[in-house]
């Protein structure tokens, strides 16, 4: 009978890749902030942590596969923020982008997290503005949580 070694997971030796789209970055980026302290508090080396800025959340899909299919990532977050910009179905671009997200880590098996956020309500003024910074950090730290989750359940089997 084979006996398989199984190497021990360490945290520090995860690289990741964040990609967040180019729209309301003051505000997208706040989750790049809430993900590294996220993942800093949970062991891991912040300086493996790629940022790749692409042109808007509906290119994040694409971007995230070319990634995933390097190799060289043990996870990729996403983050966006769709706004209703009175032109097209911003929950139509929402729903496309995550389903594009889940396709990525179902087909590559690296796993892809997301922070694309579709509001109800937003308004270009300094009260939704300060609450989606906020809320933006917030999501960078479940962001965290759920990268360190789901590697540590992919190295366990």
């Amino acid at each position: 009978m084979n006996q398989t070694t199984k190497t021990e997971f360490n945290p520090a030796q995860q690289r990741f890749a964040f990609i967040h789209a180019s729209w309301h970055t003051d505000i997208v980026l706040k989750c790049l902030d809430g993900f590294r302290k996220g993942l800093k508090d949970r062991g891991y080396d912040i300086d493996q942590i790629d940022v790749i800025a692409g042109p808007g959340a509906y290119e994040i899909p694409l971007q995230a596969k070319l990634l995933a299919k390097t190799g060289r990532y043990s996870a990729i977050a996403c983050s966006a923020l769709v706004v209703d910009g009175g032109i097209y179905r911003h929950d139509f671009v929402a729903a496309a982008v995550c389903n594009g997200l889940m396709q990525v880590q179902l087909e590559t098996e690296v796993p892809v997290l997301t922070a694309v956020l579709t509001p109800h309500n937003f308004h270009e003024h300094d009260e939704h503005r300060e609450y989606y910074t906020r809320h933006f950090v917030v999501k960078g730290e479940e962001l965290a949580n759920a990268a360190d989750g789901a590697l540590q359940a992919k190295a366990a089997i």
